[in-house]
């Protein structure tokens, strides 16, 4: 047997089911894209090609960001300070013409190209915290050619960097200025001809919504989520963020990819979602800059058995984050996750929470070999340290990439 490339002197977290599921002393054996073999060095099979000595590097799967709004143009640092100085809420700031609207306004005048530019930036910052998946949510163009721009950004995205990229069409994320006080009519148009008019395209991997009572409401996310399943898309939703909507037993029925967010969200909720098989995204960031209070129901998620993953939620109003990475820490501070189980957050179960389980998010035979190189001492270093450069080496498809 011959092998295309052989990884050794390491020790693996592979996050097989979850846990660390540690190989000491591991050897890592390619062919190709995909992981051919993984166990202990000592019982590695004749025949490698290449090895590459890692150095007593730990070795964890290629982080997975499973929910940002990543391509977007425009800034709302003056956001930050009205919620600092005069402790406006976000949807006082949305009521008065801010929030979802302001981004939007700035992404429908610019071209794609500067959407694409800017992507690339934010792209590039969580590839240096050995990112190599990610999702990309639209919703900052609430019509046609801005939808479309937006997801052409995310496709273009992983022909431009060494990433994996799923598109998310985020057309109902907030009801956009011509369309004011007639949401049922948007959500009409967006089941009717927008997302039809875009999977058509193959620019839409799934279809969220944001469910709230400033967004829209779950009958309204129903209609939508009825035409994805017409269409043959998965679901996500941004449930139960700021209140409880019923956001969650919604995602539930529609068994969903993931819900996410989740303050507010009961008992019920979690038992629902655990039955439905969707994964809980938790979401840190947004809540530490909106300094709210609720926590998600993280204990009942645990009880459930619901697999939790972490993301960075990157977008310009609520989470402007560039560091996968430190969400780690946060989600461990903030929500009271055990550093196993944010690494699980941002490997494994985001990858269940993009439909990428399959191929994606631990070191097992068959996966992808997308892994990174940590010049770390223990696993736990990863939710440890805040800031600074960790990755030591990232494989992405089987191929060593930079990550400057």
């Amino acid at each position: 047997m011959t092998y295309t490339r052989c990884w050794y002197h390491c020790h693996a977290a592979t996050m097989k089911g979850g846990h660390y599921s540690v190989i000491e002393d591991a050897a890592i054996v390619v062919r190709g894209e995909r992981i051919a073999w993984i166990g202990p060095r000592e019982a590695l099979p004749p025949g490698a090609a290449e090895a590459v000595d890692l150095g007593g590097a730990w070795v964890t799967p290629g982080l997975i960001d499973c929910h940002t709004h990543l391509a977007f143009a425009g800034e709302r640092s003056a956001e930050f300070e009205l919620r600092l100085l005069e402790g406006a809420s976000y949807a006082e700031i949305a009521a008065h013409g801010g929030g979802i609207a302001s981004t939007v306004r700035a992404t429908r005048a610019a071209s794609e190209e500067q959407l694409l530019d800017s992507a690339l930036r934010r792209a590039r910052q969580l590839l240096r915290d050995g990112v190599t998946c990610l999702e990309v949510k639209s919703g900052y163009g609430l019509d046609l050619p801005g939808e479309r721009k937006l997801l052409r950004v995310a496709r273009q995205l992983a022909g431009r960097l060494p990433l994996t990229v799923r598109a998310t069409c985020l057309a109902a994320h907030a009801l956009p200025p011509e369309y004011a006080g007639r949401a049922d009519d948007y959500i009409a148009h967006v089941c009717d001809e927008l997302l039809p008019a875009l999977a058509e395209e193959g620019l839409v991997d799934a279809v969220d919504a944001y469910c709230e009572h400033l967004a829209f409401s779950p009958a309204q996310v129903e209609r939508l989520f009825r035409a994805a399943s017409a269409l043959r898309l998965p679901v996500k939703l941004h449930a139960e963020q700021l209140s409880a909507q019923g956001g969650a037993q919604l995602a539930a029925r529609y068994r969903a990819l993931s819900a996410d967010h989740l303050e507010y969200a009961g008992e019920a909720d979690v038992a629902a979602l655990a039955a439905a098989g969707t994964v809980a995204v938790l979401l840190p960031a947004a809540f530490y800059l909106l300094r709210e209070r609720q926590l998600p129901p993280v204990e009942a998620l645990r009880r459930h058995g619901v697999p939790m993953a972490v993301a960075s939620d990157l977008n310009p109003g609520t989470a402007p984050v560039l560091s996968l990475r430190l969400m780690l820490a946060m989600a461990c501070t903030s929500f009271g996750l055990t550093p196993e189980e944010a690494l699980a957050g941002v490997t494994l179960h985001a990858a269940r929470a993009l439909g990428l389980v399959d191929s994606h998010g631990s070191l097992e035979v068959g996966k992808y070999a997308d892994f990174v190189a940590w010049d770390i001492h223990r696993p736990a270093e990863l939710a440890y340290w805040l800031g600074g450069e960790l990755p030591r080496q990232v494989v992405f498809h089987g191929l060593e990439v930079t990550h400057g």
